[in-house]
């Protein structure tokens, strides 16, 4: 593996090195709690109807969305979930997921992988080790991959960041390049302190404005 890839994988080193000890258990997610990661879940599914649409997790973990859609009666069409720690892929593709498959890529290095024509583009908790410009370049990715919405959420204060390998980003930042582009944009930061989820919809797309 050449210096610029090694380089260019940094945002998955934290996950690697957190497989290593953990395996494919819920620390090797980075999570604080399945009570953070419910939360944050419970804000994506309050922003975007996932029920009966063909579903894209960039950067699934275990696939853990899933079975909390699952759980709460919501169904997806089809969902399909990209990991590219090797441990949490195997966990993954252990799941009987019913309507779902798992896709064993890197959509940061290859963002080709987002482009599977799903309704909905969920980034859950997969763009906190992501440095600014890539951050922004795979939200724009995602938008454009998706054929009615992204929702995504981020770290937006420091405190909640406190971890060097972690990034935050202010919400009027993120706000005001979600609303680049689309008109139509909703927000969410009243289920933990420090972080917020953004929607934006393809509906309200403002064309031309993305580049």
């Amino acid at each position: 593996m050449g210096q610029g890839t090694k380089e260019a994988e940094a945002y998955l080193e934290p996950y690697r090195q957190a497989a290593s000890r953990h395996g494919a258990s819920f620390g090797s997610l980075l999570w604080a709690s399945l009570k953070t990661q419910a939360a944050r879940f419970d804000a994506i599914c309050r922003l975007a109807d996932m029920r009966g649409r063909r579903v894209l997790d960039a950067g699934c973990g275990r696939a853990d969305l899933l079975d909390f859609l699952l759980e709460r009666g919501i169904e997806p069409a089809e969902y399909i979930g990209i990991e590219a720690v090797d441990e949490l892929v195997a966990a993954a593709m252990r799941k009987r997921l019913p309507n779902g498959q798992i896709v064993h890529g890197d959509f940061v290095r290859d963002p080709q992988r987002l482009a599977v024509g799903a309704d909905v583009v969920v980034f859950s908790g997969s763009l906190n080790t992501l440095e600014k410009e890539r951050f922004y370049l795979s939200l724009k990715q995602g938008f454009e991959a998706a054929a009615e919405v992204m929702v995504f959420n981020f770290l937006a204060a420091a405190h909640i960041a406190s971890a060097e390998w972690l990034t935050w980003h202010r919400a009027h930042d993120v706000l005001t390049f979600a609303r680049g582009l689309s008109y139509e944009v909703g927000m969410l930061d009243d289920y933990l302190d420090g972080d917020c989820t953004i929607a934006v919809w393809k509906r309200g797309e403002i064309h031309g404005r993305v580049d």
